[in-house]
């Protein structure tokens, strides 16, 4: 990605968190260890493209990365899931918008921020123009 910048790693916070996990007083099976939300667990499982490293806190191959991508230029559609092809093309089409990478197991709920980044070329824009989804036409 050509215009990839204010990159932001969350590898210490990430290695703080698994050594917290591994230390004796800590309950692996205390639901605020490992509590992804369940709609992460269903992307992760749908939509997350697999990492090649397993899971840091079962050792389950079935660890994935999802890239969500946020900002106000994206107008309705901040917030949702993007594939590496779809941020190169995205890149060129909006000034700024920024993009989390989040580490997900499906099968511990192990979930973590790896990194941020603002991607776009710089310029202005207005959000795209607001079109009807299945929400605003049934409720």
């Amino acid at each position: 990605m050509q215009t990839q910048r204010e990159v932001v790693s969350h590898a210490l916070q990430r290695r703080r968190a698994l050594e917290a996990l591994r230390s004796p007083q800590v309950d692996l099976n205390a639901p605020t260890q490992c509590d992804a939300d369940p709609m992460l667990v269903r992307s992760a499982l749908h939509h997350g493209e697999e990492l090649e490293t397993p899971c840091p806190v079962c050792e389950s191959p079935r660890l994935v990365l999802l890239r969500y991508t946020f900002g106000p230029q994206l107008g309705q559609y901040s917030g949702r899931l993007r594939t590496l092809d779809e941020l190169e093309e995205m890149e060129h089409e909006f000034g700024e918008f920024r993009v989390y990478e989040v580490e997900v197991c499906p099968d511990c709920r192990w979930n973590h921020v790896l990194t941020h980044y603002v991607l776009g070329d710089g310029r202005r824009r207005r959000p795209p123009r607001h079109q009807p989804t299945v929400e605003d036409i049934y409720g």
